[in-house]
């Protein structure tokens, strides 16, 4: 069953940094490609990021564009998104998705999706 989980959320203060990491399990990550977004309360799902399968192509919200980098480790089935300066607009509740899509394209909500971690930001 393919299965995505997400951890690294957590309370952080503004201009702090959190790397979030989706662990896949029962299906090998390196045929997908693998996207981010969140969702805060009130608010519209927001697309984050996302990373091609063969992990050349990436593609970032303007929102967070130089301060998330987005990152595959295929041999440990896993994706990262470091994220640096946080703001208090950046909290939210973050997914990770994975889509089977030709390797130079990238999503970032995908097919399936894990259950969520949450990143607060506030002083």
């Amino acid at each position: 069953q393919l299965q995505l989980v997400e951890s690294g959320g957590g309370l952080v203060q503004p201009g702090g940094s959190l790397r979030l990491s989706c662990a896949a399990s029962g299906f090998a990550l390196d045929y997908y490609a693998i996207g981010w977004f969140r969702q805060a309360p009130g608010k519209e799902r927001e697309g984050v990021s996302c990373i091609s399968s063969s992990g050349l192509i990436t593609n970032y919200a303007d929102s967070v564009k130089g301060r998330f980098t987005i990152s595959r480790d295929n041999a440990k089935n896993t994706v990262y998104l470091p994220m640096n300066a946080l703001k208090p607009e950046d909290q939210a509740v973050y997914y990770c998705t994975a889509t089977q899509i030709p390797q130079g394209l990238c999503v970032m909500v995908g097919d399936h999706w894990g259950q969520g971690t949450q990143v607060t930001v506030s002083s």
